[in-house]
């Protein structure tokens, strides 16, 4: 195998996911849920399509018993530091323990979608001047 093709999201309700996906995660659209027949929507980041489908196969997720996301099934993005920083704003105190984390050689950051889907957007760039926010590493978590 040579690279990840596409990857399909579980959603109970596709209009609030798909505002999310485009809005907040700033992911270019594809194909919007009218040009398809079931209530889908296809978008790409990177060379990866990453398509909603309204299953509701997610409804029985419980992300009050999240108590920190390490070591779970996840959605990872990539990004420049500016955007990462930006969805970090927006979306922290979801749970414990969302990060940012130090993994080495990028920074990583996690968090939900209005469906509960874990995902994570790290950065491979280092932060401008001191950094702002303290990093976590995997023993944090206990």
């Amino acid at each position: 195998m040579d690279a990840v093709d596409h990857i399909n999201v579980d959603v109970d309700s596709l209009e609030p996911c798909y505002e999310f996906y485009r809005d907040v995660l700033d992911l270019e659209l594809v194909r919007p849920p009218d040009d398809f027949q079931g209530a889908h929507a296809m978008f790409r980041a990177g060379e990866t399509v990453v398509t909603l489908a309204e299953t509701g196969r997610a409804e029985n997720w419980d992300k009050r018993g999240l108590d920190h996301p390490l070591d779970k099934a996840h959605l990872a993005f990539a990004t420049d530091r500016g955007p990462y920083e930006t969805l970090i704003d927006d979306l922290e105190g979801q749970f414990p323990k969302q990060g940012p984390y130090d993994w080495g050689e990028f920074e990583g950051f996690y968090f939900l979608d209005p469906d509960g889907n874990l995902l994570e957007v790290v950065t491979y760039d280092p932060p401008e001047g001191e950094r702002t926010r303290p990093l976590l590493t995997h023993d944090d978590v206990e």
